[in-house]
């Protein structure tokens, strides 16, 4: 096991990181008022671990899923809440992935104005990424995380016992994800081109803990994502989110994948990246995801890219790979991005 310490101006919040960690620190909330948010997949595979952990306590299960990110379940957890009588000082357990982190993250920080917040990822994607950093949320009318709120976690608990439950489509959601720091970590990026096997229990136990080292490091000059450098975290996510926003067929982690693929063939044609580099990532994103899928509305989805949270004005940010470990922004019009969207995928399909 590994701790992380990530000490930002507001708070701090410390990662525990290897297997074990679930059994080891979660005995200091046995007999506290504790109120644990999960969702009906992790709690029918974990409500027997829970309930020998912890004994007795309050908790509120979502439906699975995206489509439970949204203010009227918001409102449920906080009137669920409310009347189980919990109190400012209760601890607020997030036991899930990142739909869950999100909004149980966003219902801690609001209910009585704050309460103690504890991320348990139990998905790839949730402890390589979301659980770190105090980014809460829900969405609203179509719009990904609009509604939203800086509130960093006091501890985060990364056990790998977890991905033992997990089928291959959420490893590859993870692997999104870790592929998106190897862009960004010319060290995760070595150890991703070097292993047999991207989807082995031993190397991904041990990625976990890089991909949190590096997303610490930036969240410690950047928390609430003001001089640019959190910026870089959503290399991918542009385009990734505007395809995963209109289409919806394939998970976040996958979007992230195809809105690097798609963002690198932009980068290339900018003259912003290089060919052999963005061939090396290339060969990482088809290692995970063997087959992109045929968009048959592409520019209707490009619109989607129009009310992302990184746009300052009436451009589309992207974050795109320059040379290893190295990344920079590049702003397009709606109508060049479109072209750009459209070709990439004819080019994808061979035409």
């Amino acid at each position: 096991m590994k701790d992380i310490l990530l000490k930002t101006a507001s708070s701090e919040s410390v990662i525990h990181c290897g297997s074990g960690s679930f059994e080891r620190y979660t005995q200091k909330y046995v007999g506290k008022q504790i109120f644990v948010i999960t969702d009906s997949n992790v709690c029918s595979i974990y409500k027997n671990l829970l309930v020998k952990t912890f004994g007795n306590y309050k908790d509120y299960v979502i439906p699975a899923g995206e489509e439970s990110k949204n203010p009227e379940n918001l409102l449920k957890i906080l009137e669920a809440m409310l009347g189980s009588g919990m109190r400012r000082n209760c601890y607020v357990i997030a036991l899930g992935g990142g739909v869950v982190g999100d909004i149980a993250g966003l219902a801690a920080s609001l209910y009585m104005r704050g309460t103690h917040l504890i991320q348990m990822p139990t998905t790839l994607l949730a402890q390589v990424d979301s659980s770190v950093g105090g980014k809460t949320a829900v969405d609203m009318n179509g719009v990904k995380n609009v509604i939203g709120a800086f509130y960093q976690p006091e501890e985060v608990i990364a056990d790998p016992l977890f991905l033992k439950t997990l089928p291959d489509r959420e490893l590859r959601c993870g692997l999104g994800e870790i592929v998106k720091y190897g862009a960004l970590n010319k060290d995760i990026l070595n150890k991703l081109l070097k292993t047999d096997d991207l989807f082995s229990f031993d190397f991904l136990s041990e990625i976990i803990y890089d991909c949190i080292a590096h997303k610490t490091e930036v969240v410690k000059h950047d928390e609430h994502d003001l001089n640019g450098l959190r910026k870089s975290l959503n290399l991918g996510h542009t385009t990734g989110h505007a395809l995963e926003l209109y289409h919806g067929e394939k998970s976040h982690g996958e979007y992230v994948l195809i809105g690097m693929l798609f963002e690198l063939y932009i980068a290339q044609k900018l003259g912003v990246c290089a060919a052999q580099y963005a061939e090396k990532l290339k060969k990482l994103i088809f290692s995970v995801i063997n087959e992109i899928p045929s968009f048959a509305d592409i520019a209707s989805a490009a619109e989607y890219a129009l009310h992302d949270k990184k746009n300052n004005d009436d451009k589309i940010s992207l974050i795109v790979p320059v040379s290893e470990g190295e990344c920079t922004e590049i702003k397009l019009g709606l109508s060049q991005y479109t072209n750009y969207l459209i070709a990439c995928s004819k080019e994808l399909k061979g035409e």
